[in-house]
């Protein structure tokens, strides 16, 4: 069946094949270095029809995603549809629509006192690209920059993580099927794989987890001067407003928050909402829980397991740690069979809490109040700029504040997580949460060497009364003034 969606169904596509050797990590850089030229001259049909295949490989295996999510993660199908399939196919149609235009060299204006130039950027390949991805979303977060990488007319490295193994061999059997290994590659393994990687000279990685990993890649990728691009995460804050709608923040923070059961690099790590609106958001944010995950009346078919014993250990230390200091527990803090942890709403949280102290990334959301909207900036400004900031409220003049005092990666108003979403808007961090941008234009240029060129029309141009010998005093003192 899958032959019809114009795969390549040969010795390449070994579905038994599994973890890649470390030592067969540099067959597959040879192989790629090998086609370089090859890949690198690519024109955009070409590149379109990467992309297309790409997007056929998986629709082709959507069945098999969703199994290997529900394996890895007990991930409810439909939410597999949405934050992988749905969310990774659109980045390879965005890409397709735009390449031509990207692709184009873009002119710039030139200044006047080099009247008689034209100047263009031309975005060219960088060579070979290593994608590491993260287990919370296996498959976008793989495919994701890939699609990116290929647009650019790289070649691709893809190392899954080891953490969510299914999603793993699925996200390989996906490229091998659609994909020579000189032009895309997956290498399947555990971290030992992971640091032979990125000791070797890619021309970029692309990096997605959490920080402290984050700062070994970059060390090493320093060792040979390699780029990289960071997407890491923090501890990003929705401020919710006297101004707000309460009901609406309520179900969308719910929504964003408890997503993969707070898996998620831009979920809503706390919330700080204004004294006189808690009591009401607190109610409704358990109403929203009760109709999107409520496991009485839906089952687990809505809701998202902890991906493994460590991190639901993790989850019950910083939840127990809370309660003993203090904090309430307005709904939730049920811990089930089969990694299963309730949607839980922590109250009367402090700041020196260690789950203030670090990105929770599961679904325990602490709730902190504030009477003064400078309070909750400086609360924000305290710690490490977030990968996201989430604002509801109506009034223009607050939200314009709470933007000109803070930094974070990306900003929200009145919703969640649409950013990631939108692939027009640069996706990346600040500071601890990540540097370059990832996503459709932006994300080809990441992955782009951006060339000047500029070409001079004149034989003789004016510029030259600037050469030495410098006895023209009079013209560089204008030039100086007003060029």
């Amino acid at each position: 069946m899958r032959r019809a969606y114009g795969l390549h169904m040969s010795a390449a596509f070994p579905a038994e094949r599994g973890r890649r050797p470390i030592e067969d990590v540099d067959h597959v850089l040879c192989e790629q270095r090998a086609a370089r030229e090859r890949v690198e001259r690519s024109s955009a049909r070409e590149r379109r029809a990467k992309l297309r295949r790409l997007h056929r490989a998986v629709l082709a295996f959507r069945d098999d995603i969703r199994t290997a999510m529900w394996e890895d993660l007990r991930k409810p199908p439909i939410e597999t549809d949405l934050t992988e399939v749905w969310a990774t196919l659109g980045e390879a149609r965005y890409a397709i629509r735009h390449l031509g235009r990207w692709m184009a060299p873009h002119p710039v204006r030139s200044r006047l006192a080099l009247a008689g130039t034209r100047s263009e950027v031309r975005y060219e390949p960088k060579g070979v690209v290593l994608v590491i991805a993260p287990w919370n979303f296996p498959f976008l977060l793989s495919l994701g920059p890939a699609v990116s990488a290929i647009a650019a007319g790289n070649s691709v490295v893809i190392k899954p993580s080891e953490t969510t193994p299914s999603s793993a061999e699925c996200v390989a059997r996906i490229v091998r099927g659609a994909f020579d290994e000189s032009e895309v590659a997956v290498v399947t393994g555990g971290p030992e794989v992971a640091q032979e990687l990125v000791r070797r000279r890619f021309d970029h990685i692309f990096f997605t987890g959490s920080a402290g990993v984050g700062r070994e890649v970059a060390k090493a990728a320093a060792e040979n001067l390699v780029p990289v691009t960071l997407e890491l995460g923090g501890k990003s804050p929705a401020i919710v407003d006297e101004s707000a709608d309460i009901p609406s923040a309520a179900r969308k923070i719910a929504w964003g928050k408890w997503l993969n059961a707070g898996q998620t690099c831009i979920a809503p790590d706390y919330v700080l909402v204004h004294a006189s609106k808690r009591d009401e958001l607190v109610r409704e944010l358990g109403a929203a829980v009760r109709t999107l995950f409520s496991a009485e009346s839906r089952g687990r078919k809505d809701r998202t397991a902890m991906v493994d014993d460590r991190h639901l250990g993790r989850m019950r230390s910083l939840y127990e740690d809370a309660v003993r200091r203090g904090a309430g527990v307005a709904f939730g803090g049920g811990f089930e069979d089969e990694r299963f942890v309730e949607p839980t709403l922590l109250t009367g949280v402090r700041p020196d809490m260690a789950i203030m102290r670090e990105e929770i990334f599961g679904p325990l959301l602490p709730l902190l109040e504030f009477d003064r909207l400078d309070e909750a900036i400086d609360a924000v400004r305290s710690g490490d700029p977030p990968l996201a900031l989430y604002v509801f409220g109506e009034r223009r003049r607050d939200l314009a504040r709470v933007l000109r005092k803070t930094a974070s990666g990306t900003v929200v108003i009145n919703d969640t997580n649409l950013q990631f979403i939108e692939p027009s808007l640069p996706f990346g961090g600040v500071g601890s949460s990540g540097f370059g941008r990832g996503h459709g234009f932006h994300g080809f240029v990441e992955l782009s060497n951006a060339r000047a060129v500029l070409r001079q029309r004149f034989r003789r141009p004016a510029t030259q009364v600037l050469y030495p010998p410098y006895t023209q005093r009079r013209i560089v003192d204008w030039v100086v003034r007003w060029l």
